[in-house]
């Protein structure tokens, strides 16, 4: 089975419509073995605000050691997003497994008129991958009510109600007590209860519940207080009966604090975490779409807000920041209740309303004429959410606000003009090319028939399903080559679309979309970026910039592997310094803690003291200086110093990493990586390493940009050594052209590394190979190669720019 015909099967059970009780979970869970009779659970239902809870509780539990499942809906791209382990998707190969397992079980429930539906059949799913993963504990994050949820098929530990307010009334009751007393229902009976309900939904939520924990409020067991914003975070202090905690979170609002304290008690009754644990795991804790902030200049804010209370908490927080216009880009599901929605809302000097690539969403006629009678004067209409965004957009001023909001199909729809990659393809055989659309899941039919066409230029990108038409029946139209998805018509679905032509039927393809509808307009100059078709950017004076250059290794650490113990003393880190300079880098790489397997942890102070005093008599050099750190206050100290750029192994692990490299306006090397130092026992399963990677530091990048800093001084690190199998490094090495897709400089770090064990290089013998991989590197677009041996690596990046272009050695 092909992931296409398994997701395709899963996305058919949405016809199936939902109905009470959890008799179909429970019935689908025993038949796959009771997965959950050995997995703590926790479980969080509520109005609003759940989705944030669960992935505060996560991150807080993952920073306390343990490995965590999360369960949540909807996604934003790609349906895999909902069951995480430890942050980290199901994998493709895994999802298949579960339905080749349960397909036929499903059918036959189907064929009886009992078949799960789609929800009940991924939170089995979960369930299981969390079994399968042997989690310590698992967070749900209920679907609709409590009572009867696919999720209370499970036996919670710990539970929590966020608040109550009136939704989902077919369901849940007719009343705010009703429908509080069935979201109750998910008290666990093991631990009390967190509440930040109030009134008679906290009165409901008591009598239903028992022994309850509250939170928020003036004579509530936990009490909240939101200081403010601190830049793009939220300040904000929570105290209970024995513990207090100050921490800044990701996210903005006084909801925010409300929901920070009902998942620190959670993760208290738990595990008994600590508090400075609570606080690093609250502020790691990111979620995509709810008011995040995509770019400050203009303002622009992404915020999921599908109902009026949702858009009066965004209304606040939006007082927090200082603008002159807001414009705002609206679109909407057809049920809600659109003026009230409008009436919570900010006042806004221009709309576009839009619509969502849904049956269910409302007509951007309809919308427009709402915000016509509240008085506003500028309003415009778009049919594409991405093309709403572009106009809103250009319309904007640097010191305007632009704000996207009114259904979180509307984000997940407007997000992707910030994480869409167009990944160029190297194309050599038929083999690559029959990988390539099979990894775009296209049918063995259709690759079958497209495989021998893609010879010239392959880009690879995620778009909706109009969008995807139009792009094919445009590169048809051009004589190229167009395979989309075999995935099924889904209205709120994207789908892979693998684009193949010359560079000449892709240039003409671009200027066709120019001021084309569905959004496809900015897609005009994605695929020109991503082609190097007519594009100069401007430099910003950075040496990578005219070419492939050397970063060349200064560990003055005791323990590093190579080198580890030969530059100690500080007059011979100097001395190697100069003489990494000489050989004709143009990058020191500094380093005072070693991320070899087995390492010791090195305290702040000392890798301070390692570092620093080597910075500052390095620092007049001509070449840039980087540090080699995982700790932001030993950045900010070699900055302070001279040092140039940050190289963070760990991807922004330490969260306030980014903001000091946004305030030295330096560059950052963000790494893809799972531990550091290594730990060779942590695995990862890979649908397609190189991909999967994009994937991941995507997020990092955009917490970067965020940050302040500019994507060409953002340099992405595949992490080669890091959490990969040695094949998996090569793939990484042979596809390095493919990090292109993040827009960022890449940096190959392969020096002497026990990847090379696989090709017969021993430890004692391997700078053959390391020479071998910094030509590979540069001939597939490295922009920075990380070595020990500057010399001979130098010598391999200059001979393998003159095979390309002689004529600048002359």
């Amino acid at each position: 089975m092909e992931f296409h015909d398994a997701a395709n099967f899963l996305f058919d059970l949405r016809r199936f419509t939902p109905r009470a009780g959890t008799e179909a979970t429970r019935a689908l869970l025993d038949h796959l073995g009771s997965p959950d009779d050995d997995i703590d659970f926790v479980q969080v239902a509520g109005s609003n605000g759940k989705g944030s809870t669960v992935r505060m509780l996560e991150s807080t539990l993952r920073e306390a050691g343990l490995s965590v499942g999360l369960y949540t809906s909807p996604h934003l791209e790609d349906v895999r997003e909902r069951v995480r382990v430890n942050g980290r998707m199901i994998s493709k190969q895994a999802l298949i497994s579960f339905v080749e397992q349960t397909k036929p079980y499903l059918t036959e429930a189907a064929a009886a008129g009992e078949s799960p539906t789609f929800f009940e059949t991924l939170t089995a799913l979960a369930v299981w991958e969390f079994a399968r993963k042997d989690v310590d504990v698992a967070v749900l994050e209920v679907g609709i009510g409590g009572k009867y949820d696919a999720t209370s098929a499970v036996s919670p530990i710990a539970s929590a109600v966020t608040n109550v307010s009136l939704e989902h009334t077919q369901y849940l009751g007719d009343t705010v007590e009703e429908i509080a007393t069935d979201k109750a229902h998910v008290a666990s009976g093991v631990n009390p209860l967190v509440t930040a309900a109030t009134g008679t939904a906290l009165d409901a939520v008591r009598k239903q519940a028992g022994d309850i924990v509250t939170v928020g409020g003036d004579d509530a067991d936990v009490t909240v207080a939101y200081d403010g914003r601190d830049g793009l975070e939220g300040r904000v202090r929570l105290s209970g009966p024995d513990w207090h905690i100050e921490a800044r979170l990701p996210a903005l609002g006084d909801h925010q604090a409300a929901n920070a304290g009902i998942a620190a008690t959670l993760a208290r009754q738990v595990a008994d975490v600590d508090e400075a644990t609570i606080a690093r795991g609250l502020r790691k804790a990111h979620w995509p779409g709810r008011f995040e902030v995509m770019s400050q200049s203009p303002l622009t804010v992404l915020d999921g807000a599908h109902n009026p209370g949702a858009c009066e908490v965004v209304a606040d927080l939006l007082a927090e920041f200082d603008y002159d216009n807001l414009h705002l880009v609206f679109g909407a599901m057809s049920d809600k209740d659109h003026r009230a929605m409008v009436a919570a809302l900010p006042t806004p000097d221009s709309v576009v309303t839009c619509q969502p690539d849904l049956d269910r969403s409302q007509d951007r006629a309809v919308l427009a004429s709402i915000f016509e009678d509240a008085g506003v004067a500028d309003v415009s209409r778009r049919s594409a959410v991405e093309s709403a965004v572009e106009l809103a957009l250009s319309n904007a001023g640097p010191n305007d606000c632009v704000l996207i909001t009114g259904s979180l199909f509307v984000v997940a729809e407007a997000r992707r003009r910030w994480t869409r990659a167009e990944i160029p393809k190297r194309i050599v055989d038929l083999d690559d090319a029959r990988k390539t659309l099979s990894g775009a899941h296209v049918t063995d039919a259709g690759v079958w028939r497209m495989r021998g066409k893609a010879v010239h230029r392959v880009l690879k990108t995620r778009v909706q399903k109009r969008q995807a038409q139009y792009l094919k029946e445009e590169m048809l139209s051009l004589g190229g080559e167009c395979a989309l998805s075999g995935l099924n018509d889904q209205d709120d679905e994207t789908f892979d679309v693998v684009l193949m032509g010359t560079l000449a039927q892709f240039k003409r393809l671009a200027d066709k979309l120019d001021g084309q509808p569905y959004g496809l307009s900015p897609f005009a100059d994605d695929i020109r970026e991503a082609l190097s078709i007519q594009t100069r950017p401007e430099k910003l004076g950075y040496p990578w910039e005219d070419g492939p250059v050397v970063m060349g290794i200064l560990n003055v650490t005791p323990d590093s592997f190579h080198d580890g113990g030969r530059y100690e003393a500080i007059e011979d880190a100097v001395s190697r310094g100069k003489e990494i300079v000489a050989e004709g880098a143009d990058i020191i790489d500094i380093g005072g803690e070693s991320t070899r397997p087995g390492a010791d942890e090195v305290s702040t102070e000392a890798e301070i003291a390692r570092v620093v005093p080597v910075v500052e008599q390095l620092a007049d050099l001509d070449c840039l200086i980087s540090i080699d750190t995982r700790k932001a206050a030993v950045a900010r100290a070699a900055l302070e110093a001279g040092g140039d750029i940050v190289n963070d192994v760990t991807g922004l692990e330490d969260p306030e990493m980014r903001f000091v490299a946004a305030e030295f306006d330096a560059p950052i090397v963000v790494m893809h990586s799972l531990d550091a130092p290594v730990v060779p026992e942590h695995t990862v399963e890979y649908d397609d390493v190189v991909e999967d990677v994009i994937a991941e530091l995507n997020k990092k990048v955009l917490l970067a940009e965020k940050a302040g800093l500019d994507r060409r001084q953002i340099i992405v690190d595949p992490g080669l050594g890091f959490g990969k199998s040695p094949a998996e490094n090569f793939e990484l090495l042979g596809r390095a052209n493919e990090l292109h897709a993040l827009g960022c400089p890449v940096l190959i770090g392969h020096s002497h590394k026990s990847m090379f064990d696989l090709v017969g290089q021993e430890t004692d013998d391997r700078l053959p190979a390391t020479i071998a991989g910094t030509t590979l590197a540069v001939e597939r677009g490295a922009d920075i190669v990380r070595v020990h041996d500057v010399d001979a690596n130098v010598a391999a990046v200059r001979a393998t720019q003159a095979a390309r272009d002689p004529t600048q050695f002359e």
